[in-house]
């Protein structure tokens, strides 16, 4: 089930937005119709999938779709072969996978309502897995996820783009006692929010985390107030005209540090940001439009570099030997320095052999042409055009207020070396903080490989110690 994380989570739209594919129901309504969820082994790692089996509101259509919560991937569509009282077949297509499994009932005390679980075998690309599925959904605990009554005030506000005028909506949360005085009104600092790659709400809700929102409660409850928003065409944000790149989403960050400064309410604007986010706020910082920036995981190398050393440091971690995992990283650079100079080709699949004959890089991981192939076609998207040949480099170089970048030593996606190339370009600065903290993910999650896979697994949002110095370092700009 391993595909390369940076596209899954990229293009996870695509997924949301297919339709479940169906087929005609039997006489008799399966009692296999619901939700079942288990655990899949393979290759000393365990991944969650969720199986959906449902039927429209005649009940003459039935419809399967499967989620992997662990890799935030949800809906993806699938076609029922058999479901009857007691069994099952499935095919997944888009991820050449199929499932068949037959209900093995428990044994109960008279009276009860029988249970049981569905015992069977996944199969994907000629590989065979045991699959057990248990009836509802998998339990996720988020310990760190605020609940209401909140001790502080939010607000819906709503602010316009500058790129084309489109509506953006959030949520404006102020500090604890903000309302009694007792936060000094106009002296407080306030912290623009913005999430990482791929259309995400206001809460940078991903694998069923929101940091976001755990990020606003603990800022409130430390004196600060923050500005979090939906993506554009998420949530409540209007989807707008214009080509979504990472210069529209500057915009529409701009936008915000502008009505953060428009309420008059506030001592210094700053700006935070997370992966794609944390690139966007030196792009603030040096157009001089945040008194302070932080960047989460944010890059210090140019876009294909990021892609290329994430796949290299993925597949290794996957188990795959250093030199299989260099050749295919090899390859891949040379296709996306094509792909950025304007180079097209009506074959990818003979592109790509090409490229491995001439790089003498035949030793790769299984599959991995097949693969290249496809994320040669699936690269054309602007967004991503813009992140391969963009380069932070000047961004940081001209950026003069206050940085916090921050990065997790198991960060797979945009590895540590980024906070080095940060570290070299920003000018000197009285308050600047530039640390990588050890065992933590880029979610910046405390883990155990930094695999993406772990991210839905482990219960903690973010790491306490992360959010402990977030929190010191605004209030250290404050004047005492």
């Amino acid at each position: 089930m391993h595909k390369n994380d940076f596209i899954m989570k990229r293009f996870l739209c695509i997924l949301l937005s297919l339709i479940t594919l169906s087929v005609s129901a039997g006489a008799q309504r399966s009692r296999l119709l619901g939700s079942w969820n288990g655990k899949l082994e393979a290759g000393g790692s365990s991944l969650t999938l969720v199986f959906h089996f449902t039927t429209d509101s005649l009940e003459k259509e039935q419809y399967f779709f499967m989620d992997s919560p662990d890799q935030g991937a949800e809906g993806i569509p699938g076609e029922i072969v058999l479901l009857d009282n007691d069994s099952v077949s499935v095919t997944i297509p888009m991820l050449g996978a199929a499932y068949q499994g037959r209900l093995v009932l428990h044994e109960v005390p008279q009276g009860s309502r029988p249970s049981g679980e569905i015992q069977g075998v996944f199969t994907q690309m000629g590989m065979q897995f045991p699959l057990v599925l248990q009836m509802g959904l998998p339990v996720l605990n988020r310990p760190q996820e605020p609940q209401p009554p909140y001790p502080y005030r939010s607000e819906e506000v709503t602010f316009s783009s500058g790129a084309d005028g489109a509506v953006m909506a959030g949520t404006l949360t102020y500090p604890v006692g903000y309302d009694d005085n007792s936060s000094e009104p106009g002296h407080i600092p306030a912290v623009l929010m913005i999430t990482g790659s791929g259309p995400q709400n206001r809460d940078e809700e991903l694998f069923s985390h929101k940091p976001f929102l755990v990020l606003a409660d603990w800022l409130a409850r430390h004196g600060i107030a923050s500005l979090r928003y939906d993506d554009r065409g998420m949530g409540e944000s209007e989807r707008g005209t214009v080509e979504i790149t990472t210069q529209t989403n500057m915009q529409d960050a701009l936008a915000g540090i502008r009505y953060l400064r428009s309420l008059g309410e506030f001592d210094k604007v700053g700006a935070l940001g997370h992966s794609e986010g944390g690139q966007i706020v030196f792009m603030l910082g040096a157009a001089e439009e945040a008194d302070f920036i932080i960047s989460m995981a944010g890059p210090g190398m140019r876009g294909d570099s990021i892609l290329v050393e994430q796949n290299r440091l993925i597949l290794t971690k996957s188990g795959f030997t250093p030199a299989s995992a260099d050749n295919y990283s090899r390859v891949l650079a040379a296709m996306l320095r094509m792909k950025v100079d304007g180079y097209s080709t009506d074959s990818p699949e003979t592109l790509v052999d090409s490229l491995i004959t001439a790089l003498d890089a035949q030793n790769m991981p299984f599959g991995s042409a097949a693969n290249l192939a496809a994320v040669w076609s699936s690269v054309d998207d602007p967004w991503m055009l813009y992140f391969l040949q963009s380069s932070p480099a000047r961004d940081i170089s001209r950026t003069t207020c206050p940085v916090f970048a921050l990065n997790g030593s198991l960060d797979l996606q945009v590895p540590p070396v980024n906070l080095e190339h940060i570290r070299r370009l920003l000018p000197d600065g009285p308050h600047h903080l530039i640390k990588e903290y050890p065992g933590l993910n880029h979610l910046l999650q405390p883990c155990t490989t930094g695999m993406p896979a772990e991210y839905g697994r482990i219960e903690t949002t973010i790491a306490p110690e992360v959010l402990t110095d977030i929190a010191e370092w605004i209030l250290s700009l404050q004047p005492r």
